[in-house]
């Protein structure tokens, strides 16, 4: 740790929060393993994207990435030093099960292995995630997500990892940001697979969440000893930029295909009557079986919440027109006038604090778990590779005190993960967005915590000293 950085202090809401609230970071597989053809190995769907001419910044891949599949030992060690109680990773699936199909790969299992004994050796809970859009190429090239037998190949791979950690997991989430998986990979084609087809998003996004029901049924049928299962979502607070009928009906239509399509059938076991109403007038339906919707709503115990920021919606465009070149309705994600992250993203901590507490309200009884926030900015490094990234933390500063109000007022919030540990391979991005707390040169791979880092540190031992 830097010895001479001076970091903000400690006031306001965020003293609210009790010794017992959870801390911890976040990391995903692609994005920090590197060693993509190391013990048997084999390429994902981001490997392949990663080759397409213009699909990443700079060409970048992460063939290397943050180097973690060697250095992990090193990892666990800063992790320690951060003071957090939890570290959250995901597991590749191309590591674990080579080509989505056939039996485990034991050299892949074992860096998995390695790692729980690592972290549960520093005192840190391993937290699961098996899901973090590495999809094995074999099973995109056999029609991925949206086919339904995927959803199958994703339970027989949970129960492979699960087998082998459960007596050390406690905590296991099936997926991260289907939302991403299914819109970005499969609509928007921004992410791999970069594919453009709405139908075969809602076929993915269904195919996700049957995958995520399938799995946690299975698991929790495994269980020896009481366990947690929870899934994470990357959600917003949809609000219309004026209180028009279209505005109003823009913000819903964004609200139902980005929240209430998830969390309606995770905790009630249905789609919404008027998202399924505007996927007729696309001529969509979700290919929705017998008994699907019930294993979707299998009971889980934690729910995470990924939160990056908050947006308005108009029901026109620019130049005012109410339907778009496809013929639906406009749905216009609105610039706001707030100060913005380096990806462009608005800053809007109260947005976090209306969101969760229309979570609580919505989908009662239900825990949740910050499982991923935080910001990219255009960090500079001193001579001695130290960040002092004000923006940053002061962009922690605000999200946590958004997350200690709303707990005041009711909202059942257990812990909080800052993402990410350290700066890694940013998807479509490459490596041109940092958002560790932890910086990485990826030219010695050393690393260095940022005063934001220190200024975590340092919150989570004063709170759990009070």
């Amino acid at each position: 740790m830097h010895p001479t950085a001076a970091v903000p202090g400690l006031s306001g809401p965020i003293l609210s929060l009790p010794p017992t609230f959870r801390w911890g970071v976040a990391t995903s597989a692609y994005q920090i393993e590197g060693a993509v053809a190391e013990d048997g190995r084999t390429p994902s769907i981001w490997d392949t994207f990663c080759r397409v001419p213009g699909a990443v910044a700079d060409g970048d891949h992460a063939d290397v990435a943050c180097d973690h599949y060697h250095r992990m030992p090193q990892d666990v060690a800063l992790i320690k030093d951060l003071g957090v109680d939890t570290y959250r990773f995901s597991v590749a699936w191309p590591r674990v099960q080579p080509h989505g199909r056939g039996p485990v790969n034991p050299r892949g299992m074992a860096f998995y292995d390695r790692l729980v004994d690592e972290l549960l050796a520093s005192g840190i809970d391993p937290w699961v995630t098996l899901y973090h859009w590495d999809l094995p190429q074999e099973l995109e090239d056999a029609g991925g997500w949206p086919v339904r037998d995927t959803a199958y190949r994703f339970a027989d791979y949970s129960m492979m990892v699960f087998d082998a950690l459960s007596d050390r997991v406690d905590t296991w989430f099936t997926l991260n940001e289907p939302w991403c998986s299914a819109w970005l990979g499969y609509v928007s084609g921004d992410h791999a697979p970069g594919r453009k087809d709405f139908a075969a998003g809602m076929a993915a996004k269904h195919h996700l969440l049957l995958g995520h029901g399938l799995a946690t049924r299975r698991m929790r049928a495994a269980a020896a000893r009481d366990l947690q299962f929870g899934i994470a979502l990357n959600l917003a607070a949809a609000r219309p930029v004026t209180d028009t009928d279209l505005d109003r009906a823009a913000a819903r239509r964004a609200d139902g295909f980005s929240v209430r399509i998830y969390l309606d059938a995770l905790r009630y076991g249905r789609y919404p009557d008027d998202v399924l109403a505007d996927l007729a007038d696309r001529d969509v339906t979700i290919p929705v079986h017998d008994g699907d919707l019930e294993t979707i709503s299998a009971p889980i115990d934690v729910l995470g919440v990924n939160f990056y920021f908050g947006q308005l919606f108009s029901g026109t465009d620019e130049a005012g027109n109410t339907t778009g070149p496809d013929g639906m309705p406009v749905v216009r994600d609105v610039p706001q006038d707030v100060p913005h992250t380096a990806m462009g993203w608005p800053i809007t901590p109260d947005r976090f604090t209306e969101l969760l507490l229309r979570l609580s309200q919505d989908y009662p009884d239900l825990p949740i778990v910050i499982t991923e926030n935080g910001a990219a900015f255009d960090d500079t490094a001193d001579s001695a590779g130290f960040v002092r990234d004000e923006g940053r933390t002061e962009y922690l500063v605000d999200h946590i005190g958004a997350v200690a109000l709303a707990r005041q007022q009711g909202a059942d919030i257990r812990g909080f993960f800052a993402w990410s540990l350290m700066d890694n391979f940013e998807w479509g991005y490459g490596y041109t967005q940092r958002f560790g707390i932890v910086r990485v040169d990826y030219d010695t791979q050393a690393r260095t915590p940022k005063m934001s880092a220190l200024w975590f540190r340092d919150t989570i031992r004063r709170i759990r000293e009070r």
